[in-house]
């Protein structure tokens, strides 16, 4: 596959995945309903990525205040998970390679390993 392919792959695929979120958004303002966590269904507890629907509207807004209560985690990694997306799309349009180096794959088990510890203690008693 030519570099021209995977860039039009990557730009297709970007553009679903926000054409999708915009959709999901306009749902959830017009009718108030929204996925719920199957985590939180089965546990009764928050996980990492609870709150991420309520952090998406607000930022959509405007509202960093909004954004913050729902998940301040995420949104302090947003950047750098964003970052890390785009040199990830960068490298397989002028490489082809999904692989990254050690550096790349180490972050990535680093933002793992804070979103684990996020899960934790959101749902220690002192946090509510």
């Amino acid at each position: 596959m030519d570099r021209a392919c995977r860039l039009r792959r990557v730009l297709g695929g970007g553009a679903a995945l926000l054409a999708a979120g915009l959709v999901y958004a306009l749902w959830v303002r017009l009718t108030g309903l929204a996925l719920p966590c199957p985590f939180r269904a089965a546990t009764g507890l928050l996980c990492p990525g609870c709150g991420v629907t309520r952090m998406c509207l607000a930022l959509l807004r405007g509202d960093w205040g909004a954004a913050w209560e729902a998940n301040p985690v995420l949104l302090i990694l947003l950047p750098v998970l964003g970052l890390l997306a785009v040199h990830m799309a960068l490298r397989y349009v002028r490489e082809g390679r999904l692989t990254g180096p050690r550096w790349e794959n180490a972050l990535c088990w680093v933002l793992v390993a804070l979103l684990i510890v996020w899960g934790v203690v959101r749902n220690l008693p002192l946090t509510h």
